[in-house]
């Protein structure tokens, strides 16, 4: 059976692996299938996917946008995406420029808490190669010595609902899967957990939703089964994915999360009806 990844990121975005590192991990990890999912940039997606030809790897085009419902973050993933059309890519160019303006915002209340970094610093993390996020902040509190890990950055400072958390994205979920209906991809809601209310599930599928992440490495048996039934109650496609960081959570490994090419399959028939 071949094996899928669908939520990987690269240095383009938050994690520590680049596209060479990524497909090798991937290979080692005999996943024969993976979705470079970068938060807010498409950038990542080309490099991948020439590394991963000499590993006969597929690369399914991907991206996850980042949204706002009254002040809590929601992530939509997009797979198939057609990710060099010039009207995507100028939107994705908006949504870099908020993310580094919430890193200033982030900063200036992390400066009011006593605790000052330098926000160029975390913008040199990304290499102005993709999207920045909290993850290059956290890196930098730890090499600051204010936290002694990107856990306890998280969960001090720059959490969800904690001090210096900023969101500030003005980008709804329907403006996000609109996006990518526009590129002819398939929406799908990541890591439902986060949402922490499953009663927004049924206002995203009214928005559009096509799919549920339903397999993640923070979804318990129980929770992966209710999503699994909250897909099939509202017709959504199903998909999986470690969200692989790279040593940016050393503890989530590629391939730690596999699910079946059936679902790959699935999202492909849903890119054909567009095409049609």
């Amino acid at each position: 059976m071949k094996l899928c990844d669908l939520h990987l990121h690269t240095i383009y975005s938050d994690s520590t692996y680049t596209p060479q590192q990524l497909v090798e991990q991937a290979s080692k990890a005999q996943v024969k299938v993976i979705a470079v999912c970068d938060h807010d940039t498409v950038s990542g997606i080309k490099p991948v996917i020439e590394a991963a030809r000499p590993f006969e790897i597929e690369v399914i085009p991907a991206i996850e946008l980042t949204a706002e419902y009254d002040g809590l973050e929601i992530h939509i993933l997009g797979y198939l995406i057609e990710f060099e059309d010039e009207a995507f890519v100028r939107q994705l160019e908006v949504l870099k420029k908020r993310r580094i303006e919430r890193i200033y915002k982030i900063a200036e209340k992390l400066k009011d808490m006593g605790v000052v970094i330098n926000a160029d610093d975390v913008l040199a993390l990304s290499n102005n190669k993709g999207s920045v996020g909290r993850p290059h902040i956290a890196r930098v509190l730890v090499k600051s010595g204010h936290c002694r890990t990107i856990g306890e950055a998280f969960e001090k400072y720059i959490g969800d609902n904690c001090p210096a958390y900023v969101c500030g994205f003005k980008f709804s979920p329907a403006e996000a899967i609109l996006l990518i209906r526009n590129t002819k991809g398939v929406s799908v809601l990541a890591h439902p957990y986060t949402l922490r209310d499953d009663n927004l599930i049924p206002l995203l599928v009214k928005d559009g939703i096509q799919g549920l992440e339903v397999y993640y490495p923070e979804h318990s048996a129980s929770l992966t089964e209710r999503y699994k039934s909250l897909a099939e109650k509202y017709g959504l496609l199903i998909t999986g994915g470690s969200d692989c960081h790279g040593d940016a959570r050393s503890d989530v490994k590629i391939g730690s999360v596999r699910v079946p090419y059936e679902m790959v399959e699935r999202l492909k028939a849903v890119k054909e009806n567009y095409v049609k």
